[in-house]
């Protein structure tokens, strides 16, 4: 398998000198130059691997791993100067899953990459099968955030497809505000009640490129609920 390694570090003779090191493993090494659009490039490389500096230009690497995170569990692995205690914590804390203190040996790099792709995709790796939520002929498959319906696909936005799962797990009781709220509210982010008002909005437009409406409705004074209403679409 070619796995695709990401590299994240503005001191381009350092990431220059990864690239090399990595290559000679027979990886494919990918080094970000535009700072500010890392997720377009992160979500157009699909790497197996990140190499994340923490100092970065604009945004710091603990906030771009946050980033990650919403999208994908791929395994990332800091790498920066700072050598304090909270730092490393705030790194995995981040979601990141190792971290490796620079200046740094190569070969100590090269052994936690592969570490991680063993774990993540090789011997290690558990058996998965990709999760998929299904109502009659709807289908989400929420960790590619793409609902699909007979021959067409939307991808939809990492909120719309939580709550999307949320409401047909549901079917066909009502999914109360509360436990919409919830399924909505992250880490990072306190949720307000308009807040689920304006996605639910969203996810019915959404649908409605399916030509499907109605299927979500309102419960005055308990939630939402979800209706099969494509039946004849």
């Amino acid at each position: 398998m070619n796995y695709k390694i990401m590299i994240v570090e503005d001191d381009i003779n350092i990431a220059k000198l990864l690239s090399s090191h990595i290559e000679k493993y027979g990886y494919e090494a990918n080094i970000v130059k535009d700072f500010d659009g890392i997720m377009e490039q992160f979500q157009k490389m699909q790497p197996h691997i990140v190499l994340l500096d923490v100092n970065l230009p604009k945004y710091d690497g603990y906030y771009w791993c946050r980033k990650i995170r919403q999208t994908s569990t791929c395994p990332i692995i800091f790498i920066s100067a700072r050598s304090g205690e909270m730092e490393q914590v705030m790194a995995i804390e981040s979601g990141g899953d190792d971290y490796i203190t620079k200046p740094f040996y190569y070969e100590v790099v090269m052994a936690k990459i592969r570490s991680q792709l063993r774990r993540c995709y090789g011997s290690y790796a558990a058996p998965t099968q990709e999760r998929t939520i299904e109502l009659a002929e709807l289908t989400l498959y929420p960790e590619r955030l793409e609902v699909h319906f007979k021959e067409e696909v939307i991808i939809l936005a990492k909120k719309e497809a939580v709550l999307l799962e949320a409401l047909i797990k549901k079917y066909p009781r009502v999914a109360s505000r509360e436990y919409l709220l919830e399924k909505l509210w992250d880490d990072q982010n306190f949720v307000e009640e308009n807040t689920l008002n304006v996605n639910v909005t969203r996810l019915r437009k959404r649908l409605l490129e399916f030509d499907i409406e109605g299927a979500i409705e309102t419960v005055r004074g308990a939630g939402y609920r979800m209706n099969i209403t494509w039946g004849n679409v």
